[in-house]
């Protein structure tokens, strides 16, 4: 049998694939599933609180309309971020990134957290997410990562002991690891799409880790794990579990 190195089973916004994801729900599931590592998205309310949530609007995941950053938190927290489940859920709420802090010091998870300041540069997030971080005592459980690379320089600058990864769409950068190496990032976060053989032995080279997104389907595991990527980052962490330990 082809020996194979164990992938971090990594749960994108929690066990999105069956719970409301970022939130409390989905990220509690996760853990339950022995996951290894949860991704999450933060972004920042009107009075600068730094909040759990993909989009920059509140429409797609909840019962309410509008940008993130237009919401004070009391207001945002109230919002049903289970809205688009249909009752299968419970009520749940926005969390702020410090509720999710105080729970994520209680479990052994790494924490991926994505600066979502590719369309909106949320003034002092990464600060402000770093601060965080030191008071639940996190700072060695978490990286970064965000497609505005500008924000992982400057995360980079505030704590540098925290690696980071370059998130990638569907094309990819050619001689990614070159260029991961010369700016300090440490990881390299493409969707699947975007890899090749000859993308992954570059990679290698230069010592890049691999997180990869969104694996949700068995071949893309399989070619995943083949080419001992690090990590794959799933709406199912379950299925990547089971996976993985039947490998072992």
């Amino acid at each position: 049998m082809k020996e194979r190195k164990e992938m971090k089973v990594v749960a994108h916004r929690g066990y999105s694939g069956c719970y409301p994801e970022n939130t409390m729900l989905s990220f509690q599931n996760a853990v339950k599933q022995h996951c290894d590592e949860i991704e999450l998205d933060v972004q920042l309310t009107k009075d600068g609180k730094v909040v759990v949530i993909h989009d920059e609007k509140v429409d797609r995941t909840t019962d309410g309309t509008g940008n993130v950053r237009d919401f004070l938190f009391k207001d945002l927290e109230k919002l049903n971020a289970s809205n688009v489940w249909n009752g299968k859920h419970p009520f749940q709420h926005i969390p702020s990134f410090e509720e999710y802090c105080e729970w994520a010091a209680t479990v052994p998870v790494v924490t991926n957290i994505e600066l979502k300041t590719g369309i909106v540069y949320y003034e002092d997030i990464e600060q402000k997410t770093v601060d965080i971080l030191e008071k639940y005592g996190l700072m060695k459980k978490v990286m970064f990562s965000s497609f505005n690379h500008c924000s992982l320089i400057t995360a980079k600058r505030i704590a540098p002991s925290i690696p980071v990864g370059a998130l990638i769409g569907d094309t990819g950068i050619v001689n990614a690891g070159f260029y991961c190496e010369k700016y300090g990032f440490e990881y390299y976060h493409p969707s699947y799409k975007a890899l090749n053989d000859v993308a992954v032995a570059e990679l290698k080279v230069h010592g890049i880790e691999l997180n990869v997104w969104t694996v949700n389907g068995m071949a893309e595991l399989e070619m995943l794990h083949d080419w001992g990527v690090r990590g794959v980052i799933s709406n199912y962490p379950s299925v990547c579990r089971h996976y993985i330990d039947g490998w072992k």
